[in-house]
């Protein structure tokens, strides 16, 4: 198995939570899609990234059943690892910055996959749904603070790929700030931290906290 670093993004203000990423450093090592494909579901997170040019950003994103042009989490990641001021993605070049402890993207509403955005009356009501049966990905959300704009969501991406719920989604996030317009800091999952705000040109930040989980080679994480 090729060798990759292990991240959690969008953490919360504690360092803790964030949702699990594994990104290829060297995807030359994992050269065609069917390999990538198998390898993404051997790991079994969410995402899995692979790196086809670390000097100019090129990236290659996949979950255990698909592969996706352009995922919120995945493009944190890789920023916060690569340290580059842009990402080159399927669906278009993703801006980035390093702004103390948040790590920030610049993308489109557009780039993100089909999600159901789907408003709840409160956060308890969030907080207290079972995970939906295979379907739709939805991402259940309430407000905690509106004037504040402060979110409660959890992801469900309904594939049933093994992946039941979504512990931070920031393509999710990014479709909820251009739908209602305005900066956001969404608390989701069981505690993870994701902050959007809209930029000009149908542009739209997204940014969180990124740790090292560890390198793994060989091994398949749990």
């Amino acid at each position: 198995m090729a060798d990759h670093d292990l991240l959690r993004v969008f953490c919360g203000p504690d360092g803790q939570h964030g949702n699990a990423l594994a990104v290829v450093r060297d995807g030359s090592r994992v050269p065609d899609g069917a390999a990538r494909q198998a390898l993404a579901k051997k790991l079994g997170f969410s995402e899995t990234v692979f790196v086809d040019d670390p000097e100019r950003g090129v990236i290659d994103i996949y979950t255990p059943t698909l592969r996706l042009p352009f995922a919120g989490h995945p493009c944190v990641g890789a920023a916060w690892l690569l340290d580059v001021p842009e990402l080159v993605t399927p669906a278009g070049v993703v801006g980035t910055r390093l702004d103390g402890e948040f790590t920030w993207i610049e993308a489109r509403a557009q780039w993100a996959p089909p999600r159901t955005l789907r408003q709840y009356g409160s956060a308890a009501e969030v907080d207290a749904l079972p995970v939906p049966p295979p379907g739709e990905w939805i991402y259940a959300w309430a407000w905690l603070d509106e004037a504040a704009g402060r979110v409660r969501a959890r992801g469900f991406p309904g594939r049933g790929d093994g992946i039941d719920e979504d512990e931070a989604t920031g393509a999710a996030a990014l479709l909820l700030t251009a739908r209602l317009g305005r900066a956001l800091n969404i608390t989701q999952g069981r505690g993870s931290q994701i902050l959007t705000a809209p930029q000009p040109g149908d542009l739209i930040e997204v940014g969180g906290r990124v740790r090292l989980g560890g390198v793994h080679g060989g091994t398949q994480p749990g």
